[in-house]
């Protein structure tokens, strides 16, 4: 007998209960109907997105198709000879609809036809590695799985293979196992552009000889043909805009000359080594050895020439520290990499340098040596300092890579994203941007969670907990500028797949430009550790006005089938 009274609990404890629409929506529909037991028509439909949901471009046909769509998957409704019209349930079936409601726009929208160093570009590092730094496989499904899903820069190191007669892709002096180079770059070729039509940067870290260097160059004419930007002079003097660029492949890396001096008289490989820990972390590859490189670099120009004709953005560093590094020459724009310990130290002391340099040129970070498990950095400090390329393990998880991924869902998530114009202006006095300045609230955003369902559907039903439904919770907070940093959670609903929070979040901005909404749901477990139910990240400039259906995402950044939080933004 107590078996089965346990049974009937159990079965009584996983009942769903059916979801109501909250008192907002409601509210929201009888003052555009007139009544809940009114219904609503495609005008009234353009009224409240206009009105109440900000978006001043709804016209008539837009709201038209939104009611077909919702009375279609409702009600299998396809005619056109009826006038159609939304009861409550349609309205809020649409309003929780992630394809037809979304928090932020899938369009591009930004200008594109400035130079590539006033953008954001969606950067990868070690782009070719399956798993962690040292002993990992090495292969082009990474690089396919990146460029899938809008990564523009992609990573290779290159290797002699060992007969030394041809090229492999690998992470040098480790136990990776190689790709073949060749195999890489029709991959590239292959899938550059099925996410975004916007230009891929292939970012070479070159340990060749000179005549693999040579026959590097041939696979990459050989793969990309016409698809290869070829710059008209040696040194551009402002990079091309993403426009110009659309559906075209860039190499970036050190020119070969450069790469000879850091080699020493004998003449092995070089050590080019985009990526040291040293002091400054500065690209050290033009190294002050020997000073009669100029006559060896002769007997090696046939073989590179080609090669180095192919650099569109070329890489390297003056002699010198970090401030001489710095240094923005008007002759030619160049790529200068600095590891994540280096950019705090450069942007400690040499902060404004930073941004007036990548106002010009390009930066890119990349993760520090000891991340040998491909974890991430907070891309945050890079961003605020103008740094281009933001390099990321994309391979692993974490809340770093989610705040990447939530920066480029920007822009139609096309892998380009703006810069803010105060990163990119100088004042009359020849000042840049203060990022170490106090700051005034420049925007306030108020973020409503009002409920969140899909658990039920896309998990099994003792995933949370073994002998009864979750307890779920929400954290929700700003990441971007230390002053708008800020985490804050709902209460606990208790024993619910369908939780409702009906809370409201209030958000001071000092710089709203590079603010990221965090948004993470988890359910309770008092004797253990709290159970992920899925999380998103919203670029805050991006995030429209209004009610919308927020879709979740599992730790990797998969979309789960159902899971969505319905959430109310607004700004003042």
């Amino acid at each position: 007998m107590g078996n089965y009274r346990v049974c009937l609990c159990f079965i009584r404890r996983f009942k769903m209960s059916k979801e109501e629409p909250p008192p907002e929506v409601k509210d929201a529909f009888i003052k555009y109907t007139g009544g809940t037991s009114a219904n609503m028509t495609a005008e009234q439909l353009r009224s409240f997105l206009v009105e109440f949901q900000g978006d001043q471009t709804a016209s008539l046909a837009d709201a038209q198709r939104i009611v077909e769509h919702v009375l279609q998957r409702r009600h299998h409704v396809i005619s056109k000879l009826t006038r159609h019209t939304l009861t409550l349930d349609d309205f809020y079936y649409y309003l929780f609809s992630m394809d037809l409601n979304p928090p932020v726009s899938d369009q591009v929208h930004q200008d594109m036809r400035a130079p590539l160093s006033h953008y954001y570009i969606y950067t990868s590092h070690n782009t070719y590695l399956t798993g962690n730094q040292l002993s990992s496989d090495s292969s082009d499904v990474p690089i396919i799985n990146a460029l899938k899903s809008g990564v523009r820069v992609v990573e290779l190191d290159l290797w002699p293979n060992s007969e030394q007669d041809d090229i492999d892709v690998l992470h040098g002096r480790t136990l990776t196992t190689p790709v073949e180079f060749v195999r890489c770059l029709k991959s590239i070729k292959e899938n550059a552009f099925i996410a975004s039509p916007y230009p891929v940067i292939i970012t070479l870290e070159d340990h060749l000889t000179p005549d693999l260097q040579a026959k590097a160059a041939e696979n990459i004419k050989e793969t990309f043909g016409d698809m290869l930007f070829f710059p008209e002079a040696e040194y551009l003097q402002e990079f091309p805009s993403p426009e110009e660029l659309k559906y075209r492949i860039i190499i970036s890396t050190k020119p070969p000359k450069e790469y000879l001096r850091s080699k020493n008289v004998k003449g092995e490989n070089s050590s080019s080594d985009d990526e040291t820990d040293d002091d400054d972390g500065v690209d050290t590859s033009e190294s002050e050895s020997s000073e009669s490189d100029d006559s060896d670099y002769e007997s090696y120009a046939t073989g590179v020439s080609e090669y180095k004709r192919l650099i569109a953005i070329h890489a390297g560093k003056p002699k010198g520290g970090l401030k001489e590094a710095l240094k923005v020459g008007a002759a030619k724009v160049r790529r200068l990499s600095l590891s994540e310990k280096a950019v705090k130290k450069a942007t400690k002391s040499h902060g404004m340098d930073v941004i007036r340099f990548t106002q010009t040129n390009m930066l890119r970070i990349y993760p520090k040596g000891t991340r040998v498990n491909s974890s991430n950095y907070k891309p945050q400090t890079a961003w605020l300092h103008g740094a281009q390329m933001v390099a990321f393990n994309m391979q692993g998880h974490g809340r770093s890579l989610s705040l990447m991924r939530g920066m480029f869902q920007s822009n139609g998530g096309c892998g380009y994203v703006k810069k803010p114009d105060f990163l990119l202006t100088v004042d009359p006095h020849g000042k840049v941007f203060d990022p170490n300045a106090n700051l005034p609230v420049k925007k306030t955003m108020k973020v409503k969670i009002y409920m969140g369902v899909g658990w039920n559907l896309d998990f099994e039903r003792s995933h949370f907990h073994l002998y009864s439904p979750p307890d779920f919770y929400a954290r929700i907070g700003i990441a971007g500028a230390p002053a708008d940093e800020i985490i804050k959670k709902t209460d606990i609903k208790e024993e619910t797949w369908s939780p409702v929070w009906n809370k409201e979040f209030s958000f001071p901005l000092t710089i709203p430009e590079l603010a990221l909404l965090r948004i993470e749901v988890y359910s309770y477990n008092i004797s253990d550790k709290n159970v992920f139910g899925g999380q998103n990240c919203l670029p805050v400039p991006e995030v429209k006005p209004g009610i919308h259906a927020v879709p979740l995402f599992d730790r990797k950044g998969s979309k789960y089938s159902s899971v969505k939080l319905l959430m109310r933004f607004e700004f003042s």
